[in-house]
Formats: structure tokens, C-alpha cells, sequence
């Protein structure tokens, strides 16, 4: 069964740093466009970061550009989201999700075909 799990989420203050954790199971990642999406309460679903499997093709959404970085160990098994200066507007649940296929620019995937379940993270004096 094809699954994806994120972990890492948390409450932190104005300032601090999460690194959150996307584990998949039942397939390799080496093969899909891995995005990082949240969404807070009340607003609608943001892209925040994706990253396919080439050098330099991460990106980022322009609030969190110098921030946030994305990362994946095909390895591991697993594409990582270092989240540094956080702020409360990043306030949201996290979801990783994944496109089969590799793509020159990730910005471009608009329908992941598998989700994980979420991770709270909550920046909060």
C-alpha cells in the first residue's frame, strides 16, 4: 500500500525552527515530484515548496523564500521541509504529497496523486 507519512510538526515560538519529515512506504520516491502543502484554518491550500530529483530544482512560494528548505534522501526513502525563522502565518497542518514523474519544474504539478495524512505546526509566543 502506497503511503506517505509526515512528522515533525509542533509548537514553536516566532523565531524558532522545525524540520519536518515526509517517510514514504510502498513505493521508491526516486521517481516522484515530492510538494509540500499547507493550509490554515479558514484560508484555502498553499503550495509552499516541491522538489523533483535534479539539482536546483527545488522551490519555494515567495513568503517563504530564505526560509524553508527543501531536501530529499532517496536513500531514506523520505524528503525533508528544514523550516528556520518561523513565523505565525506558517501556522497550519503540512502535508507532503507526491506526482509520479520528474518534472523540469514542479511548480508546474497542480494534482498530486497521494497525500499524507497532515502535520500540525503551530508558531506561537
Amino acid at each position: 500500500q502506497l503511503q506517505l507519512v509526515e512528522s515533525g510538526g509542533g509548537l514553536v515560538q516566532p523565531g524558532g525552527s522545525l524540520r519536518l519529515s515526509c517517510a514514504a512506504s510502498g513505493f521508491t520516491l526516486d521517481y516522484y515530484t515530492i510538494g509540500w502543502v499547507r493550509q490554515a484554518p479558514g484560508k484555502e491550500r498553499e503550495k509552499v515548496s516541491c522538489i523533483s530529483n535534479t539539482a536546483g530544482s527545488a522551490k519555494y512560494v515567495d513568503s517563504v523564500k530564505g526560509r524553508f528548505t527543501v531536501s530529499r534522501d532517496n536513500a531514506k526513502n523520505t524528503v525533508y521541509l528544514q523550516m528556520n525563522t518561523l513565523r505565525p502565518e506558517d501556522t497550519a497542518i503540512y502535508y507532503c504529497a507526491a506526482f509520479p514523474g520528474l518534472v523540469s519544474d514542479c511548480r508546474g504539478v497542480n494534482e498530486y496523486d497521494y497525500w499524507g495524512q497532515g502535520t500540525q505546526v503551530t508558531v506561537s509566543s
